[in-house]
């Protein structure tokens, strides 16, 4: 096992195995899974992010360099996984890079999860403002009156009835046994706004000309082009989750999962650019960073997406304050074992008291969040500590004590280098990119 452990990235065909069982996951449902933990909300922001980023060649060019990056990370960790033993993002990074890299890593994950949060209560926001348009019949005329609408049908009350009601509720138990089901329901969401999509501009009248008579030219600016990076990182992430799906397949050989990643990709790829493409062409510069709300809310086939994708977070959501909160709580309760005896009951209660700040904390900044491009813009930084950083320094890390010959070692480190750079980069770039625009309405 230690000599499986130890192989050249070259030996590709050598099998490495976590455990002796045979059981595990296939390879389409290794595939399946990636899919299922990359496509979601980040699918709504990418017409908008067509038009960010100066129209739909250049927003597809950019794609197209950073799925490299994509995939060299998901390979990166699934072999990184293989020499460290572990299942779990956290601990890969811990193992090889060390305990100080690996502390970072458990607050990026948990800032990360947090952001995630606030942009699934931003979209189910989103919705829930358009479906109490759909809803208000005479809102139109009641606004050309002067008239506000219904506090009854103010999203922000249906928001936060959601969470108490809702959200809360299901997201204080210690597990959460529906993750199949949402997942499943996730991927239906997803899947079914991209037709969607494709038949609306179809449908509309002089859809071939709306595109071509509203859009960008060319690239503004060079932070344009690079603005649609994060919406890019944000959509594609998968990367937390590839750890634990590597360690859980029945083949391990690294040559396969390199082929387990690139279909995932492509797959996302495929389905991204679709919407990107056609809600860009359907709507041009006026397209809203969030496609649904850009539709008319009377529409049956776009209420129905926004059902789907409502429900879908909204059930998603306490599985992601799982993710966050767990950490929290271990490190909370790894520091209160020193002074107390940890109870069930202490467990329980601080389980609870996590889960209402947490999605306190969450609803009153998604309440105050006009749209979820600005979400996105932070969350895509972060993301690049997960898809690029981090493997990156698991690379360059592993290559100081991997027994590959000093030209191998030579190349990957640089490539491990290049990698953080970018990661660098792309943090930088979209975090100062979104201060601005914060600052700028002020």
């Amino acid at each position: 096992m230690e000599e499986l452990a130890r192989d050249s990235i070259s030996l590709l065909a050598k099998p490495v195995c976590l455990d002796s069982g045979k059981s595990g996951l296939s390879s389409y449902g290794a595939i399946f899974i990636l899919l299922k933990s990359a496509l979601g909300a980040g699918l709504l922001n990418f017409p908008w992010a067509f038009n960010r980023a100066g129209g739909i060649h250049t927003a597809i060019a950019v794609e197209m360099v950073s799925l490299i990056f994509l995939i060299s990370g998901l390979v990166i960790l699934g072999y990184s996984c293989s020499i460290s033993n572990q299942s779990t993002y956290q601990g890969v990074v811990k193992t090889i890079c060390g305990s100080a890299i690996g502390n970072l890593c458990e607050i990026c994950f948990v800032f990360n999860v947090f952001m995630i949060s606030i942009a699934f209560l931003v979209v189910v926001g989103d919705q829930l403002s358009k479906l109490c348009d759909s809803l208000n019949n005479n809102e139109t005329m009641s606004e050309e009156l002067g008239q506000s609408r219904s506090w009854y049908l103010d999203h922000r009350l249906g928001l936060s009835a959601l969470c108490v009601l809702v959200i809360l509720p299901i997201s204080v138990p210690k597990e959460i046994g529906f993750q199949k089901c949402t997942s499943v329901l996730g991927t239906f969401a997803a899947s079914y706004l991209t037709i969607v999509v494709v038949i609306k501009f179809y449908l509309m009248e002089d859809s071939t000309l709306i595109g071509q008579q509203h859009h960008n030219p060319s690239v503004s600016s060079w932070t344009a082009l690079f603005s649609v990076v994060p919406t890019i990182c944000f959509g594609f992430q998968c990367h937390e989750a590839s750890v634990a799906i590597y360690s859980s397949m029945q083949n391990r050989k690294l040559s396969h999962w390199i082929w387990v990643s690139i279909v995932s990709m492509i797959f996302c790829l495929f389905i991204y650019s679709i919407t990107g493409f056609y809600g860009y062409l359907t709507f041009g510069t006026d397209v809203e960073a969030d496609i649904l709300m850009s539709y008319p809310e009377n529409d049956i086939l776009i209420i129905i997406g926004r059902l789907l994708f409502g429900i879908s977070i909204i059930t998603i959501y306490p599985i992601i304050l799982l993710l966050g909160r767990s950490v929290i709580q271990e490190l909370w309760v790894k520091h209160r074992r020193r002074y107390i005896v940890i109870t069930v009951a202490y467990e329980k209660w601080l389980r609870v008291l996590l889960t209402v700040i947490w999605i306190s904390v969450t609803l009153a900044v998604a309440v105050f969040v006009p749209d979820i491009s600005e979400v996105i813009s932070l969350i895509g930084g972060i993301s690049a500590f997960f898809i690029f950083i981090f493997p990156g320094l698991c690379l360059v890390f592993a290559m100081q004590t991997e027994p590959v010959s000093p030209r191998a070692r030579s190349c990957l480190i640089f490539w491990g280098t290049l990698t953080i750079l970018c990661g660098v980069f792309i943090f930088g770039q979209s975090t100062a990119i979104a201060i601005m625009e914060v600052l700028e309405k002020f």
